[in-house]
């Protein structure tokens, strides 16, 4: 039995078991100890055992994966100490009264939001159980609510910092700041090009304008609340920038802000609130660790069988254009993030192809957010798009009627994606401009 038809086995055995709904974890572990089966080894020898824990312990080893945690944690406190509130009535303040100023301002305002936790789903439940209620009432369709708020979502892992970054530099051993600095440019373009399909679909389903306009009283005390929760943002990317800080560092820093902020400055936390809130971080992070530590097996042992070096030799024999790779990963992207968390893609995926891209002279950074950019799309696609699940469960329709709601701007994202895959220059030029390598 050939390797080549072993590794295939091992990856379609992985799908079939995920896809049977056994936990991604579970499923990564066993296929990764029936790899080593594969090598030669028994599942009960030392040598194995000892690959398996080395394994297990260096996937959660890496220092930079303790800013998911932080992160998380930092964006649980925020929500929960009504920091959210006050981001949705700045960016209604910078809208203004455009056509489908409160659709807009929801794309802002998760642009913000997504600058301080970096979690797509977390933005999703955070700005959609506040937005999607507001939109309803002032007259927006419940797919048109859904379709804005869960796309605008997606931005949040672009911009920095962002949870899946951390992931994939840890995966291909790159720089966790440059990703970031790499991200600023897509993810505001992104947001931008969100808006910009709210103003073209205005024009076919009208909705809702404002009429409201603030006073400069009320406008002047909007931005004082919201120069708080927007320091974060500034204070994380600001420190990696300057390198001060080292993102795991600006993790517990923005954790640590968050919850001063909460319970001393605005005071809209109390001190007994603060362990349920802990163990929420937990809740939240564990699951996405768990995943790393066993993909790290099934990533040991699919690379011991040569896997890496046997994609490298079948896509080169198909073609040697980076262009068309790149047209390639795109389309294996997109049908993974259907299927599977964007975060364990990475784990599986990035081992597996960055040499490639590497080989092509892709620069691994700007192959990066190709990687994110891409698996953030499928928190939108069904059939297990989170951010779609979310904000359709908030509005109280069906799955399917939400999914009309999101193609206008699934469209336009993945048009986004192929204008970063394609133009380097959208991803690299503020890292190269800040004198990081890329």
């Amino acid at each position: 039995m050939s390797i080549g038809f072993v590794i295939l086995l091992l990856v379609i055995l992985t799908f079939v078991f995920i896809l049977a709904g056994i936990p991604i974890y579970i499923s990564l572990l066993f296929t990764g100890s029936l790899s080593l089966v594969a090598l030669g080894f028994s599942t009960d020898t030392p040598i194995a055992t000892i690959a398996v824990v080395n394994s297990i312990f260096t996937g959660v080893g890496n220092l930079p994966l303790l800013a998911i945690p932080f992160f998380m944690l930092a964006g649980e406190i925020m929500n929960r100490g009504g920091i959210t509130e006050k981001l949705i009535r700045f960016a209604m303040l910078l809208i203004g009264r455009l056509p489908g100023s409160l659709a807009q301002a929801g794309i802002v305002s998760s642009m913000f939001f997504g600058g301080i936790t970096g979690s797509a789903q977390a933005c999703a439940s955070c700005m959609g159980g506040i937005l999607i209620p507001a939109m309803k009432k002032e007259g927006y369709s419940p797919n048109e609510a859904v379709g804005v708020i869960a796309s605008a979502s997606t931005c949040g892992p672009i911009i920095p910092p962002s949870i899946i970054m951390v992931v994939y530099a840890t995966a291909v051993g790159c720089s966790v700041g440059t990703l970031f600095m790499a991200g600023v440019v897509p993810g505001i373009l992104c947001g931008l090009v969100l808006m910009f399909v709210v103003l073209l679909r205005d024009r076919v389903v009208h909705f809702p304008r404002r009429v409201s306009k603030a006073t400069w009283k009320e406008a002047v005390a909007i931005c004082i609340d919201a120069i708080i929760p927007l320091g974060m943002p500034v204070i994380v990317v600001g420190g990696i920038m300057g390198g001060v800080m080292t993102p795991t560092e600006a993790g517990a820093i923005s954790a640590v802000y968050a919850l001063f902020v909460s319970l001393f400055v605005i005071k809209t936390l109390k001190l007994k609130e603060v362990w349920g809130i802990l163990l929420q971080g937990v809740n939240s992070a564990a699951p996405l660790l768990l995943i790393i530590a066993c993909a790290k097996v099934f990533s040991y042992g699919l690379t011991a069988l040569q896997m890496p070096v046997i994609v490298n030799d079948f896509i080169l024999s198909i073609t040697e254009s980076k262009y068309m790779f790149l047209f390639m990963v795109t389309i294996l992207l997109l049908i993974m993030g259907m299927f599977m968390d964007g975060g364990a893609s990475v784990i599986i995926l990035a081992p597996i192809l960055a040499p490639v891209a590497a080989s092509m002279d892709i620069s691994l950074i700007q192959f990066g957010l190709i990687m994110c950019f891409n698996l953030t799309i499928g928190n939108i696609t069904p059939p297990l798009g989170y951010c779609l699940f979310i904000t359709a469960k908030i509005a109280g329709v069906p799955v399917e009627k939400a999914v009309k709601g999101t193609l206008p701007y699934m469209i336009a994202e993945i048009l986004t994606l192929l204008l970063i895959t394609y133009v380097p220059f959208m991803t690299l030029a503020l890292p190269e401009y800040l004198g990081m390598s890329v």
